[in-house]
């Protein structure tokens, strides 16, 4: 059956990673049988220039009636002063939550071609491949009540509420338990227990749902050790769960083991394995229209959204490979440059994967 993607380029580099992405899929569709038609909405900044609004009612019923959505990005400083009910940011909350898609997926992986663009010593990060959950619907970016108020002294306070159900965690954590179980079988979920009772019950609860995973080893660490092990001997975990804010952080500090933002993808999934699909970094304002964007990790959440969400596992695998032999090749886009190696632009990386794209 045909199945529909939602396209959402969205705002500053966003239109020109997903132009390389909807390439690929225009040859995924041409030449290796991917049975699906693309629809195009907008969103963010941009949805607000045309319409008043960042998540526009018509771009959330395409995006509901998708099988799959692939996001650019979201936001800059052009829409920063605006009331926060109509920051870009906005729009991308508002997918979250009004489809459902709690468990976001962020793998860190270092490509071992880019070895020497990560900070870290290539002895410590060579080999490195970690898969970070985190919950995405709840927590400090959701709970109630919310907002800023003014003392009896007149002075301002802002106040945020974490809130977690136990229901919330349970779903998560056996979503990352199923994965730990097609890898290494290893998890390790990361709280603040010490401190907040919101993430005390989030220990409780997934070591209750650890009984039905006896296969699975289960380890439960503090988020700002968490954060140290990632930079003193990242290669330890294989999976990571965690809350909503914990997950955003420490995904990006695990970005940058790898070299560079510009190469993470990652997946957001409701219960039934719907899910919208985007690169970690943001818009990047600054070169946007420049054509110095690294388009892989959009290009690397189409090979997520073929294995998650439309089950087309061997177009998954033929993506990753046609990158690493990309990589193989010496092409860079600026973020990711190193000596002895050719420069390209964002148009150029893209064709490339596609030039590079062959059954496997």
């Amino acid at each position: 059956m045909t199945k529909k993607i939602c396209i959402l380029p969205g705002d500053g580099i966003g239109p020109e990673i997903i132009t390389e992405a909807v390439k690929l899929l225009d040859k995924l569709r041409s030449d290796f049988g991917l049975d699906a038609v693309l629809e195009h909405a907008n969103v963010g900044g941009t949805a607000y220039d045309q319409t008043g609004k960042p998540l526009p009612e018509a771009t959330l019923a395409l995006a509901q009636s998708a099988d799959a959505v692939l996001l650019g990005a979201v936001g800059g400083p052009k829409w920063d002063a605006l009331e926060p009910a109509f920051r870009a940011e906005k729009a991308l909350l508002g997918l979250r939550a009004e489809l459902k898609l709690f468990s976001n997926l962020r793998p860190a992986v270092l490509y071992p071609q880019l070895a020497d663009a990560s900070t870290l010593k290539p002895e410590v990060v060579a080999g490195l491949d970690i898969m970070i959950v985190r919950e995405l619907t709840g927590g400090i970016y959701f709970g109630e009540p919310r907002g800023v108020r003014e003392l009896d002294s007149g002075e301002k306070q802002a106040y945020n509420t974490l809130v977690y159900s136990e229901s919330e965690i349970e779903r998560i954590a056996r979503s990352a338990f199923e994965i730990a179980m097609k890898r290494n079988k290893q998890l390790c979920s990361v709280d603040k227990a010490n401190v907040l009772e919101s993430t005390r019950l989030w220990r409780d609860v997934v070591t209750r749902v650890a009984s039905d995973y006896p296969d699975v080893t289960l380890e439960h660490m503090y988020v700002d050790n968490a954060a140290m092990q990632l930079v003193r001997a990242p290669k330890q975990f294989d999976v990571i769960v965690t809350t909503n804010m914990f997950g955003d952080i420490l995904s990006d500090c695990a970005a940058m083991l790898t070299g560079s933002i510009g190469m993470l993808p990652s997946a957001s999934l409701d219960k039934n394995g719907k899910g919208m699909y985007e690169p970690i970094h943001g818009s990047a304002p600054d070169i946007a229209g420049k054509g110095l964007a690294n388009p892989l990790a959009t290009i690397l959440s189409v090979a997520m959204m073929m294995r998650y969400t439309l089950n087309e596992l061997a177009l998954a695998e033929m993506i990753e490979h046609a990158v690493a032999q990309v990589l193989d090749q010496g092409l860079r886009t600026p973020d990711i440059m190193s000596d002895g190696k050719t420069e390209i632009g964002t148009a150029e990386m893209g064709d490339a994967v596609i030039k590079a794209m062959k059954k496997i």
